[in-house]
């Protein structure tokens, strides 16, 4: 029986980052895959969806120019040249987490892993051994029990991005993150989008104002969205809402995922109250000793970054090493519409539930000197503080390049800093962070351009 100081389960961004750091610090570490490195995040998540949608922002801005006299046509859209260089970006990260499992010295070992309850992993009938485990098994795409649905041929995120031919009318049912994010892909490729979602809203994890700009948007893109539906029934051609029929060429199913737990089975780990994910201490260690969990696995954000964190800290834990405690306040939200929504920390009503004596204050992009040269004025950006301490405790930026701006806020507030750190900060002209300047100033005083 092979034996290894640490075995993780899962090569996602949680697993192989918390290989690679593993193993940074001398130990034997084993990487179990069953399916391809970087997981759903590289495959089918994160890279392809980011892929695609940066060809649609092209489309967009190829539309912008021709509105300020550089005059251009858009003859034909090869949807395969697309998809192969979607494939050539994964590919490319791919390769990348090949050469430093490689660098560091990590086994790799690729097939279906069956954990048993001495600890030992068993994988294509080969047996091996730990004094640690991580999980980080990841989730797999969630099908609701739709009528007619098991009779038809349908998408999910998992294979959405193999299709080969440009879908004509596509009918995404969930309006969350992963659904919108793919209306924006593909509406701007001259594919007619229609979401369908039975929630109050769509993208219900985010800001009521950001969300107010994002259906604006939708509105300008052709993009239809229907919301408090009831489907009652899908056909082959067709979704049967309660009071109409809605026709698609392609059908996409973006509700959500479920975490592979099915692995751990004979562990016998605690889960959460809800009986769904597994439960979890504040090093990421499980109701077992020596077994760990991550990812989409716990809950939480099910965000790639969010994982990678997760995973140092339970390496950290293993290492007995003094680490900074993992922060949900500090882990960014991203939503890769056009334009973007970028969030991190407490809302207002949160902040103000927690007991805060709550400031907040937004200020809008239209007034911005680079943000009217990009033509990209739809936004703002919103900072959550406290009076009393003046700390930030949270932001929301919607607007072009939010989900880089996001970062500069956060770094701030990472370093303990506070609305002055930010008001008094030299920003550069002409720039779209200046808006964050302009934001904290008008917490502490009046902004110059307020």
């Amino acid at each position: 029986m092979e034996q290894f100081d640490l075995i993780v389960i899962g090569a996602g961004p949680g697993g192989y980052v918390a290989a690679i750091r593993a193993a940074q610090k001398g130990k034997q570490v084993a990487l179990i895959e069953k399916a391809s490195l970087g997981g759903t995040c590289l495959n089918v998540g994160c890279i392809p969806s980011k892929t695609f949608l940066q060809h649609s922002e092209w489309m967009e801005k190829i539309k912008t120019a021709n509105q300020f006299g550089i005059l251009s046509e858009v003859k034909h859209i090869d949807y395969a040249r697309l998809v192969e260089r979607k494939d050539q970006v994964v590919g490319t990260l791919v390769n990348g987490i090949q050469y430093l499992l490689k660098k560091n010295n990590i086994t790799l070992i690729q097939g279906e892993a069956v954990v048993k309850d001495n600890l030992v992993v068993v994988v294509n009938n080969q047996e091996f051994k730990s004094k640690d485990i991580i999980l980080a098994t990841g989730s797999r795409p969630f099908v609701p029990p739709i009528k007619g649905l098991d009779k038809v041929a349908y998408y999910t995120t998992d294979n959405f991005f193999d299709l080969k031919k440009q879908p004509t009318e596509l009918v995404i049912i969930g309006g969350g993150v992963i659904g919108i994010e793919l209306a924006f892909a593909m509406a701007p490729l001259g594919t007619k989008v229609t979401v369908v979602e039975v929630a109050d809203d769509i993208l219900l994890t985010e800001d009521n104002e950001a969300r107010n700009v994002i259906k604006r948007k939708m509105d300008q893109l052709g993009i239809q969205y229907y919301t408090k539906v009831t489907i009652q029934e899908v056909t082959n051609n067709e979704v049967i809402l309660q009071n109409q029929k809605i026709p698609y060429t392609e059908l996409l199913v973006a509700t959500g995922r479920k975490p592979n737990i099915e692995i751990v089975s004979a562990l016998n780990l605690e889960l959460d109250e809800k009986k769904k994910f597994i439960k979890v201490n504040g090093k990421f260690l499980t109701s077992r000793n020596h077994v760990y969990a991550i990812g989409d696995l716990i809950g939480g954000f099910q965000l790639a970054h969010a994982a990678s964190k997760e995973g140092l800290t339970a390496v950290s834990a293993i290492l007995n090493e003094n680490h900074l405690p993992y922060n949900p306040d500090e882990i960014p939200r991203c939503v890769y519409t056009h334009p973007e929504i970028a969030s991190f920390g407490l809302s207002e009503e949160q902040a103000k539930l927690k007991g805060y004596e709550v400031v907040t204050k937004k200020m809008s992009f239209q007034g911005n000197g680079r943000a009217i040269a990009m033509g990209e004025t739809e936004g703002f950006v919103k900072i959550i503080t406290e009076k009393k301490y003046h700390e930030i405790l949270g932001a929301v930026v919607v607007g072009a390049n939010a989900t880089e701006l996001i970062n500069q806020i956060l770094a701030v507030k990472h370093s303990e800093g506070r609305i002055e750190e930010l008001a008094t900060l030299v920003y550069g002209h002409p720039n779209l962070s200046e808006v964050i300047g302009e934001t904290a100033e008008s917490i502490l005083f009046k902004a110059i351009h307020e």
